[in-house]
């Protein structure tokens, strides 16, 4: 099986969606091998260049044309490319745990990283703010997502529905990891967290 072959089985396994780059297919072939199949499955228009160094795969609507490129999903590539950690800032981590139906007028991501913007097109751009390592580490992702959401919609706001519908989108495993993270949330969160973890009301 050649090179092209592999990288091509491997997209069909993927999400139409996902955005990739070189980095993704570095245990099969050496990164140069692997940036001249990418630049021939671009040029045949098989895929698409995001920007420079990632690649998405065209996907068009019935109605609405050529789709642009997913945010998350760029963010997601960024990531896996960097090993730095990002995620979605205040009010985009309110709208992802569905807190609010507010979609945010930034697409504004948090890192351990340097503040970049990106350019994506059509779409907003994306931005990545640094924020201190120390609020970074040692909470699990989920638990992170929670804080921000949390924090965009503010104390005064965290309502009992609120609490549900947390305690309903989030998986046991993730509502459990809560408790082990109060250390890393506000003060004011921790009641709000344990009533999110609460496995006697799960069901509710």
């Amino acid at each position: 099986m050649t090179l092209r072959d592999k990288i091509a089985r491997r997209l069909r396994r993927w999400p139409p969606e996902r955005v990739f780059g070189r980095f993704d297919f570095l245990d099969l072939a050496p990164s140069a091998a692997v940036g001249m199949v990418l630049k021939r499955l671009h040029d045949e228009g098989a895929i698409r260049r995001v920007r420079r160094g990632y690649y998405d795969r065209p996907r068009r609507h019935a109605v609405l044309g050529e789709l642009s490129v997913s945010p998350q999903e760029f963010v997601a590539a960024v990531a896996r490319r960097t090993g730095r950690r990002l995620q979605p800032h205040g009010a985009h981590a309110a709208n992802e745990l569905h807190l609010t139906e507010q979609v945010p007028a930034q697409i504004i991501y948090e890192t351990d990283g340097p503040s970049r913007e990106f350019d994506l097109g059509k779409r907003r751009p994306v931005k990545l703010e640094r924020r201190p390592l120390r609020e970074m580490t040692g909470a699990s992702d989920v638990s992170r997502l929670v804080f921000s959401g949390l924090r965009a919609i503010g104390r005064a706001h965290v309502t009992p529905e609120r609490v549900a519908h947390l305690r309903r989108e989030l998986k046991a495993e993730d509502r459990r990891r809560l408790l082990r993270d109060l250390r890393y949330a506000p003060a004011w969160m921790h009641p709000h967290l344990r009533a999110i973890a609460d496995q006697t009301k799960a069901g509710s």
